[in-house]
């Protein structure tokens, strides 16, 4: 094996660890209990948000230099400074990292070890993330290594043998609109705001390695190919072992159907086995955000804001939010996530084809009209009147009443407004650097 092909390798199992956390492991079982037969759906859609999509984010933000700001400062610098805390604080220490710590607590240890305090053995988990983040030039490697193939043997060992002696019939349907039922559960994985957050962390940790220009690009690109396919082979998967319960799970949580899952496929070895796995899971995604976290408040502050301050910080604040437990966690995300997926959707599109945009305009009153409208949703679940209004936008009733408004807004900027100057294409800075 040469040295490049180990790198793509490293790299990609790497960014597969990060992405795959809490939500990648707790969801697919769920949605694919919910819609039976229907199952196949529930994966076309789930990949799409979960997969597709990030994807395309890296994409998008390695044509940026790597650095997310640069795509968020197209719609403007008041926006992109709000936009670029917001999306750190949600992917950080007030959602994705308390959430990991959670989820590993509830799964990981509190079925194999009853008597383990929540709160020690939180302040344990993140002791162990510092020790990884404080050395970042590290992580990338450590992480590539030697975490992602443990990680991924006791996954491919639950799915092969759940496959071949499935547990049970198809349970019994219970969505009408699976499609974007299973689009709108892709967005509780938060891999596509992960995405263009650690393109920074990837595209650095490829430069350190020598590579230069275009070959920043290629290595990037290739490494993220191995993690995504990696990621869609998991989910489909897990999703087909949550329809074959039958009525077997009906009334489980999220995370008490995963250890039902895992019981009943490996027997007593389930839970010890998908306690390792999941801790695994969280602990090199906790990794990732908190490294990638402390790099951004550190940039952003100008320095003033060191790095090995804001991941202790960091690490603060989320050992107290994970203390509210995993699925208060999930009931507060699946709210903000409504208004900064779209958002995020929108501006990670319009910077993939900004060349054939007349200017950043276009990306400036898109991405404003998604937002509004976003909000409005957000709104909607609790005032009537403005749901009854969103209720003419097509697509309302499945969540995605942002489509039509962004489309619109998208066709009069681009096509009718009055533009002075070109979008910037990043690329070439890129191939500079």
């Amino acid at each position: 094996m040469n040295s490049k092909t180990k790198d793509y390798i490293i790299i990609g199992f790497a960014l597969f660890s990060m992405f795959f956390g809490a939500g990648n492991l707790i969801f697919p079982p769920t949605l694919g209990q919910s819609l039976g037969n229907n199952y196949w759906l529930g994966i076309i859609g789930f990949t799409i948000m979960g997969v597709g999509l990030p994807l395309l984010g890296l994409i998008a933000c390695t044509k940026n230099n790597g650095n997310f700001e640069n795509m968020s400062a197209k719609v403007g610098p008041t926006f992109s400074k709000v936009y670029s805390i917001t999306l750190f604080l949600l992917i950080g220490p007030l959602l994705a990292i308390p959430r990991t710590a959670a989820s590993t607590f509830e799964i990981s240890i509190l079925p194999n070890f009853q008597n383990v305090n929540q709160f020690i053995f939180i302040i344990v988990y993140f002791a162990i993330n510092l020790i990884f983040v404080l050395k970042p030039t590290k992580i990338i490697e450590a992480i590539g290594k030697y975490l992602t193939p443990i990680l991924l043997l006791i996954l491919v060992l639950l799915l092969a043998k759940g496959f071949i002696s499935p547990i049970s019939n198809f349970s019994q349907s219970t969505i009408t609109k699976p499609l974007s039922h299973s689009l709108i559960e892709g967005y509780q994985t938060m891999d596509a705001i992960a995405s263009i957050v650690f393109a920074t962390l990837i595209i650095g940790s490829v430069k350190s390695k020598g590579y230069k220009n275009k070959e920043v690009i290629g290595v990037t690109l290739r490494a993220s190919v191995i993690a995504i396919v990696g990621l869609a082979i998991i989910y489909g998967g897990l999703i087909f072992l949550g329809a074959k319960t039958g009525n077997l799970a009906n009334g489980l949580t999220n995370s008490q159907l995963l250890i039902f899952l895992s019981k009943s496929i490996l027997g007593n070895f389930g839970a010890l086995a998908i306690g390792i796995a999941f801790g695994l899971a969280c602990l090199t995604t906790s990794i990732g955000l908190l490294s990638a976290g402390g790099e951004f408040f550190e940039r952003v502050s100008n320095g003033k804001l060191k790095y090995k301050v804001n991941v202790i910080i960091m690490s603060v604040v989320s050992i107290f939010l994970a203390n509210f437990g995993l699925d208060k966690i999930i009931s507060f995300s699946a709210s903000l996530l409504s208004i900064i997926y779209p958002v995020s959707i929108v501006i990670i599109l319009l910077n993939l084809f900004d060349s054939k945009l007349k200017s950043n305009l276009t990306i400036k009153y898109s991405t404003y009209t998604t937002l509004l409208f976003s909000i409005l949703t957000f709104i909607s679940t609790k005032v009537p009147s403005i749901k009854n209004l969103l209720s003419y936008l097509p697509l309302s009733d499945i969540g995605f009443s942002w489509v039509l408004p962004f489309i619109i807004a998208f066709i009069i900027s681009n096509y009718f407004l009055k533009h002075d100057t070109k979008p910037t294409d990043n690329v070439d800075t890129l191939m500079d650097n």
